[in-house]
């Protein structure tokens, strides 16, 4: 009797995570179950799934210069974001790793990027990189169009990109600096080593655990920017900042074709999968080793 009452117990506590599976349901699942049905559909101007074509969304996916062309300035632009937010981030908990005057606002002007909004923020840089009224331009002296040259378009959102993801970067490793002990840099400076040393040999070690987590949660952001590109580039000029986020969004809200967009939605997320199950399995083989 005693051992029903506690298996009654036990089954009314996992009545209290049903409010939770639900909003998982609704907002989570649901969207990411419609999603791959739809890929495998050709759907009207409203979304809904008409004629059933199998594959045929991933074959012309597959068979487009156009997708590649997103896959290939995506790429391009997660790595100048992960290195250069992971950098920007790095070098600023370094340098307010140890107390100073004034150090309180230096750490709220670096951690502060992760509280603007990426659309007000392009709105800021939009005008910054103006080629008649900006600022950029008038103190280099330069005359460039930035973001309506294919050369420059690219570099100007993944800068802008980096510095917005760079304020939790710096939060990640001052927390990372925080937890390596202070006695490790003091026995270093009793050996004589420099402040370059203790950096490659004291500090990027001590950093691996949060830096990796800081890598995985980077690329993912990355492949998900959206609001700087739609609000600088619009995915121009050309295909030069066409990213396949925001080539899901044009594919879905302009050309209405909702099953390629569901197909490319498929695709991303494929990729962000394996990269994250790549990067897990080598941290582990790194750990062995």
């Amino acid at each position: 009797m005693n051992r029903f009452i506690e298996k009654l117990k036990q089954g009314n506590a996992y009545l209290y995570l049903i409010p939770c599976f639900l909003i998982f349901g609704v907002f989570l699942f649901y969207p990411f179950v419609k999603t791959i049905y739809l890929s495998f559909y050709k759907t009207d101007k409203l979304g809904q799934a008409k004629l059933f074509v199998g594959a045929e969304n991933y074959t012309d996916l597959f068979t487009s210069e156009a997708f590649y062309n997103s896959l290939f300035v995506t790429l391009i632009f997660v790595v100048i974001v992960v290195v250069g937010s992971m950098l920007i981030g790095l070098i600023a908990a370094v340098l307010c790793s140890k107390a100073f005057p004034g150090i309180r606002f230096f750490s709220t002007s670096y951690a502060l990027p992760m509280a603007i909004a990426s659309s007000g923020a392009a709105m800021i840089f939009k005008i910054i990189l103006n080629p008649t009224i900006g600022i950029l331009n008038k103190l280099t002296g330069l005359d460039i169009n930035w973001i309506n040259d294919p050369k420059y378009a690219l570099i100007c959102v993944a800068v802008l990109t980096a510095w917005l993801n760079s304020g939790i970067n710096f939060l990640y490793f001052s927390a990372g600096l925080g937890n390596i002990d202070d006695t490790i840099y003091e026995r270093a400076s009793v050996d004589g080593a420099s402040a370059v040393q203790k950096f490659f040999r004291l500090t990027l070690p001590g950093l691996s655990p949060i830096m990796f987590y800081t890598l995985v949660v980077n690329i993912i952001q990355a492949f998900q920017s959206f609001g700087q590109v739609k609000i600088l580039t619009q995915g121009g000029p050309g295909e030069s900042t066409n990213l396949i986020v925001y080539s899901i969004y044009r594919d879905a809200f302009f050309n209405y074709k909702f099953g390629s967009a569901a197909a490319q939605s498929v695709v991303l997320f494929i990729i962000i999968m394996l990269l994250t199950l790549v990067m897990f399995r080598v941290e582990k083989k790194g750990v062995k080793y």
